[in-house]
């Protein structure tokens, strides 16, 4: 039952979203979920890809970091501009929430200050972002050790640990600058790290711990299991903070100097941290079992609520609580989707393409796609695998790489550019067969994200995937979900399955697959899976990653 709705009329939350460019804060009604005004923050440092700030401390390959205070800023710049634009009154704003890419996470000090503001010209000191692929090898030896000692907790996670996660990233930072990691007393998820910059209180959301940390019902991996990974990796634990809070929990208060950093009332309700794709399913109102939402963007993230536990090969966990309390939550994805059409448009297009598109008003990705939307199936001769940035489901192999193969002296750019497309649809079904074929059925497949503004491509997944599309009713599923987080936080609402039904949109069917174009589809998926299954392994790919390190060491 909605609490006290009278009280709440009229007043407003803060959802804010921080990715992996920039940082977003919208101003949501409580009543209703309307959207009233929203501002972008751009990370002056973006990506730290190959030197640190400064130039003169060079990165290794997969390397990605990010700048906190950059994280700071949006605080500070995005959320005063987003009340601005709203033309709402401060005094009106009872709840604010985040939410962060995963795993984004850091050392720090045990008052929370980053090491990197301590040691700047220490790569090993500053915030990992969620693509930081670095760590693959601690991650293979987590999992190999693991399954070795057949440890319960492997299955949860598909049977693999991925280098993406807070284990591995803190065994490499353990085995390549130990002095960084002694120094480390916290070992911390950014969006848990971002609340206690706001409250002063340090917290451990349940989501965060679940799916990057290994946490499930009986704790974390055990003191046996880290010190048979390397002995110095045994206290890991310690640095990983207190019991987990529970989503749309309150985490604290809002402080005096957040206060001043946002503009808001000191004293108002900060949710606990959030997975920017989990939280999400409550922004399109699909927290119930078999609504699978992915949130597609430079990646794609799956997540959905079950009332079923299983073991799905593959996936990133499965964890109780993960992303509404009382329901299982599963979480899978694909490393590289936006990411990939970004780097070929980047890298692989003719000048005479950009000319054209610039004539008839449109970006390179508008008249790629409107050449591509032409062709019939399979008309191009092309299959291609959407590894560019690693597999994250089902294989959980970060060192991986894309492929494309059929080309002749007649291939154009938009035939790699719909067989890109393409294949990212074929990587979805083989995440949607895996869950359905180990007992977890999608009842629905929701999509959120930029890539949603691609009506083709949407059509494409819709065939490929041989069912209809529902689409988030906003261009800003995880700053709404937060939003949506805030209010709970705040006693607007019960709990978040009675916000989300209240706050969050979602329209159902609209694309509707093509039984025509499904069925071609199908010959060419049958394909995609060959080349999958043949190099699933990762020996040939493995060898050329290694020559490639080798040649730029």
């Amino acid at each position: 039952m909605r609490v006290n709705v009278s009280v709440y009329s009229n007043r407003y939350v803060i959802g804010v979203d921080f990715g992996t460019l920039s940082g977003r804060a919208v101003v949501v009604r409580v009543d209703d979920g309307a959207e009233l005004g929203e501002a972008v923050h751009e990370y002056a440092h973006r990506v730290i890809e190959d030197t640190l700030p400064g130039g003169e401390v060079r990165l290794g390959p997969d390397w990605a970091l990010q700048s906190p205070q950059d994280w700071r800023d949006v605080l500070r710049i995005a959320v005063p501009k987003a009340l601005a634009v709203a033309g709402v009154p401060a005094s009106q704003v009872i709840g604010i929430a985040t939410d962060f890419t995963a795993c984004t996470v850091l050392p720090a000090t045990a008052e929370g200050t980053p090491l990197c503001e301590l040691l700047p010209d220490r790569p090993h000191a500053w915030p990992k972002l969620w693509k930081h692929h670095a760590a693959q090898p601690q991650a293979d030896r987590i999992t190999a050790l693991a399954a070795e000692r057949r440890e319960p907790w492997l299955p949860r996670y598909g049977g693999r640990i991925s280098s993406e996660w807070q284990f591995a990233k803190g065994l490499q930072v353990l085995q390549e600058d130990p002095e960084v990691y002694g120094l480390a007393e916290r070992w911390i998820e950014a969006a848990d790290w971002i609340v206690w910059e706001l409250t002063g209180v340090e917290t451990r959301n349940v989501c965060t711990a679940g799916y990057k940390g290994i946490h499930q019902e009986d704790g974390y991996p055990s003191a046996d299991f880290l010190t048979a990974l390397d002995p110095g990796f045994a206290g890991f634990i310690d640095k990983l903070g207190q019991e987990l809070s529970p989503l749309g929990g309150l985490a604290g208060r809002l402080t005096a100097r957040a206060a001043e950093w946002t503009k808001l009332p000191e004293g108002i309700a900060v949710a606990v941290g959030n997975v920017d794709a989990h939280v999400t399913a409550a922004a399109a109102d699909a927290v119930r079992p078999g609504q699978m939402v992915a949130i597609m963007g430079t990646s794609t993230c799956h997540v959905m609520p079950s009332d079923q536990l299983a073991e799905v090969p593959g996936m990133c966990g499965v964890v109780r609580d993960g992303i509404v309390p009382g329901l299982w939550g599963y979480e899978a994805g694909q490393s590289g989707v936006g990411d990939i059409f970004a780097w070929f448009a980047e890298t692989s297009v003719p000048a005479a393409y950009t000319e054209k598109a610039a004539e008839l008003g449109l970006n390179v990705h508008e008249y790629l796609t409107s050449l591509a939307a032409k062709q019939k199936v399979g008309a191009h001769g092309l299959v291609a695998l959407d590894w560019h940035n690693g597999n994250r489901s089902v294989l959980v192999d970060h060192n991986l790489s894309g492929m494309i193969v059929g080309q002749t002296l007649a291939t154009r750019p938009e035939d790699v550019y719909r067989a890109l497309i393409e294949a990212t649809a074929f990587g979805a079904r083989v995440i949607v067969e895996t869950f359905e074929s180990s007992g977890v059925p999608v009842e629905e497949f929701v999509v959120a994200g930029g890539l949603l503004k691609n009506a083709f491509l949407m059509q494409v997944y819709a065939d490929v995937l041989r069912r209809p599309l529902s689409v988030i009713g906003s261009d800003q599923g995880p700053a709404l979900g937060s939003a949506i987080h805030a209010a709970v936080a705040a006693g607007a609402y019960d709990d978040i399955t009675q916000a989300a039904a209240a706050m969050g949109k979602r329209s159902t069917a609209v694309y509707e697959p093509d039984s025509a174009r499904a069925d071609a589809y199908d010959r060419l998926y049958a394909e995609y899976r060959r080349l999958h299954d043949h190099f699933a392994d990762g020996e040939l790919l493995h060898r050329l990653r290694a020559i490639r390190n080798e040649a730029g060491a």
